[in-house]
């Protein structure tokens, strides 16, 4: 069965070019979140929404810079949501009863919680690229997550078998581990799931990895309580 690291889709602009709308890659995502700031501090939706536009034209400098300058006049409020959606998660229902700027600000602050400069150091150290301005340029979050969970598993196999040569059980697990495991959770779920034994933790690559979870036979329904 394929898998996907990442959701991607297809956004007709207003003039009718058609961008493969996918995560941004960490240079452009930076751009973003700190122009999300003002989104954050908006006074009332219409402010907000016009914030969000200024979000959402940072996205064209990754899928098609060559319309950048025209982001304003190519974007109506619909293509806004739908770009910030695949760029960053930042989720809007125009048909909701909640605000547009609290859905934003809800649904845009998973990456925060992330230490970003160790992240990219530990991918860094497999050697591919020359400085950390390449790597940010070739990499978006869940490909950089994508690929440290890997390496991670790589070198936690590495040191199992050679600790098992010494007979020792290295099988019982870390408090480090576990954050990471609860981190990855919360960065694949759009901060919904509490950790990793969170159902909502079962989406995306997560779920593609284990082969069911939310979208592939598995749905849930948030109860107001």
């Amino acid at each position: 069965m394929a898998t996907k690291i990442y959701e991607s889709g297809q956004v007709e602009l207003l003039n009718g070019v058609i961008v493969e709308a996918v995560p941004l890659k960490i240079k452009y995502l930076r751009e973003l979140m700190d122009a999300f700031e003002l989104v954050k501090n908006s006074d009332g939706d219409d402010e907000a929404m016009t914030n969000l536009a200024l979000c959402a034209s940072i996205t064209l400098k990754q899928y098609c810079p060559e319309f950048y300058p025209e982001a304003e006049d190519l974007c109506n409020m619909p293509i806004v949501y739908q770009l910030l959606n695949y760029a960053a998660g930042i989720k809007v229902n125009k048909d909701s009863d909640e605000s547009v700027k609290k859905q934003a600000v809800d649904s845009g602050s998973s990456w925060e919680e992330l230490d970003l400069a160790k992240i990219e150091s530990e991918v860094f150290l497999l050697g591919i690229w020359k400085d950390y301005l390449e790597l940010e340029k070739s990499m978006s979050m869940p490909e950089i997550l994508a690929t440290l969970s890997v390496k991670r598993e790589l070198d936690h196999n590495e040191k199992k078998f050679i600790a098992a040569m010494q007979g020792v059980d290295l099988d019982g697990g870390s408090d480090s581990q576990k954050e990471w495991e609860d981190m990855k959770a919360r960065v694949f779920s759009k901060g919904q799931a509490v950790d990793g034994n969170d159902i909502l933790a079962y989406q995306g690559a997560t779920a593609s990895k284990a082969g069911f979870g939310v979208g592939m036979g598995i749905d849930y329904e948030v109860v107001e309580g």
